[in-house]
């Protein structure tokens, strides 16, 4: 009986995630799944040209027509912006330089990937609260309510340190300093930590 090849491609986007992803470079949680939605859709839409299944999927089926293919597909197909087609143009190249380093038979194929650009977008100006806009959002908890209370104790926590929803989420009791003077450890983006006065 013959022994089936074993599939490289799978093999591969399994380290990505496992060993490259999450041991070599430590990313949030929130990268390995925007990574993964990212590289589900192009697998999808690579077997789906191909009238094949996903799990018989080669490394060969994923050359740089395919993905230009599959770009085009983001924003005509499923209605994405530039930025979001971006966004997971950034995840591909990532995956294809791990694959130009653990294969190197195909590094020519992955290379042709790596030289797709980014598309221009542009990103609308940030926008800010002047300080009456801010004073009435502060109002609008409902104080008497347990749930007005939590509202308005997180909209100034958010406020007065200008932490981002994450952060305040990743804020544990330990962090927290309410002997003069206050401060809150927050824990940003890449594990990094910095300190806040409040």
């Amino acid at each position: 009986m013959a022994r089936s090849t074993p599939n490289l491609l799978l093999r591969h986007v399994e380290s990505f995630f496992r060993d490259h992803l999450e041991r070599m470079r430590g990313v949030s949680p929130h990268t390995i799944r925007a990574y993964r939605d990212t590289l589900r859709l192009l697998l999808i839409f690579v077997a789906d040209k191909g009238g094949r299944d996903v799990a018989n999927l080669q490394l060969t089926d994923f050359h740089v027509d395919a993905v230009k293919e599959f770009l085009v597909h983001l924003e005509s197909g499923r209605g994405n912006k530039a930025a979001t087609r971006n966004y997971r143009l950034a995840a591909i190249r990532c995956f294809f330089k791990h694959l130009v380093r653990n294969d190197p038979t195909h590094a020519e194929q992955y290379n042709r990937v790596l030289t797709l650009q980014s598309k221009k977008s542009h990103e609308p100006i940030a926008q800010y609260f002047e300080p009456e806009d801010m004073r009435a959002i502060l109002k609008q908890p409902d104080g008497r309510t347990p749930q007005g209370l939590r509202d308005g104790a997180l909209l100034s926590f958010m406020y007065n340190t200008g932490a981002r929803v994450a952060e305040v989420l990743a804020v544990r009791l330990e962090d927290l300093s309410l002997r003069y003077p206050k401060q809150v450890v927050l824990h940003g983006k890449g594990q990094v930590c910095f300190t806040k006065h409040t």
